[in-house]
């Protein structure tokens, strides 16, 4: 009788690194142990208190530096020049920073930046304009595009929240530039450090997709502030305001500047899709004229309109994407336009501790419409 051998495995080969850039080991792939960031505002500072909790070395740069003191005695390094936090060659060096700030960033990194000790990402909204800048400024190799899914209309150091990074969804970005490595190490540094998860898809098809679920949303929802605060009912309507009016304008909250600029630098794809907007809008419209007339008390009559109505109106329903997770059912995001000829509208309207809108002052400059006492009505005791 032949007994039976099942053959032993060989045994694992070393893990190979190149330089100092980690490759996949076979418990997965490690989280960067040195983290920079650049700009301690609402995403930096919520990703650098995050990362510290979990046990992460993190340097950090600021142009101000009021955060400083608080941020340091949570165990963030604070530096006090861009450079200074550049030459301590961080494994991972992410830009915070607005998209504004960008070219001079980069500039201030490229002389300074060790590409064979360091990996260069960032947080933006938009990815193909970052990644023209960051080739223009001649960073290459060592680049990878990120885009954290998370955030809310707050902004600076204060609004710093390490919940916002509670399972989000980060988008990396490459082009034929992009080595692996560093995508891995980026990788590394979302799953491991933050435990959150990520895609992987080139700049283009990111944009055209931020577009469609944030920025072209922020600027409807500064078009419904902006329709209120033109309309003579204004006030009365801020009064009845509840969760719907709340949900549809938050993210008019956010810092204009940091929105125009989201907006601004995608604008190819905003553009297309907000005159699908007004094409779609349009079509609601005329649907409300098709069923402005009145039913009559009749049965037949009352079908007729019913059937007319739904026949017209167009509906929400064909073409609904599947609800792949929970992640899907709320859209959250970072920014929306303001009006420049009503710079404080905005703060104005939304602001109040529960989110509805509740000020007698959303007024522009036209005469003011107050609610009239009725004739009958008794005077206060």
């Amino acid at each position: 009788m032949v007994e039976a051998h099942t053959p032993t495995p060989p045994a694992a080969a070393p893990v190979e690194v190149t330089s100092t850039l980690p490759a996949i080991a076979a418990d997965g792939i490690e989280c960067p142990q040195h983290v920079g960031i650049v700009g301690l505002g609402l995403i930096g500072g919520s990703l650098a208190v995050r990362l510290r909790s979990a046990g992460c070395a993190v340097s950090a740069w600021n142009h101000r530096a009021h955060p400083y003191e608080t941020a340091a005695r949570i165990g963030i390094e604070c530096k006090d020049t861009l450079e200074e936090l550049v030459e301590a060659q961080p494994d991972v060096l992410v830009l915070c920073n607005p998209l504004v700030a960008m070219p001079k960033i980069l500039q201030t990194i490229k002389p300074i930046i060790d590409p064979a000790r360091t990996t260069l990402t960032d947080v933006g909204s938009v990815k193909g304009l970052v990644r023209e800048q960051v080739h223009a400024a001649g960073i290459t190799d060592c680049y990878v595009g990120a885009h954290p899914m998370t955030g809310n209309e707050r902004s600076g150091w204060t609004a710093a929240n390490p919940g916002i990074f509670d399972n989000a969804l980060w988008a990396l970005t490459y082009d034929e530039h992009t080595e692996y490595r560093r995508i891995v190490q980026v990788a590394g540094l979302i799953t491991r450090g933050l435990q959150n998860s990520l895609i992987v898809i080139d700049d283009e098809t990111h944009d055209r997709a931020a577009s469609l679920i944030s920025h072209m949303p922020h600027v409807v929802s500064t078009a419904l502030i902006n329709q209120m605060t033109a309309d003579p009912d204004r006030n009365i309507a801020a009064e009845l305001s509840a969760g719907s009016w709340r949900d549809m304008t938050r993210v008019a909250l956010t810092d204009p500047d940091r929105t125009c600029a989201m907006v601004v630098e995608n604008s190819q794809n905003v553009e297309v899709l907000l005159r699908q907007m007004a094409s779609r809008l349009t079509e609601f419209a005329d649907a409300c004229v098709m069923t402005m007339w009145p039913p009559s008390t009749g049965s037949s009559r009352k079908a007729s309109h019913t059937a007319t109505s739904s026949s017209i109106w167009p509906t929400a329903t064909a073409g609904r994407p599947r609800r792949c997770s929970p992640r899907c059912a709320s859209t959250r995001s970072i920014g929306a336009v303001t009006s420049s000829s009503q710079p404080n509208v905005v703060n104005t309207l939304c602001a109040s501790p529960r989110g509805t809108m509740r000020s007698p002052n959303v007024t522009p400059p036209s005469e003011p419409v107050a609610p009239q006492r009725r004739a009958d009505a008794r005077a206060p005791a």
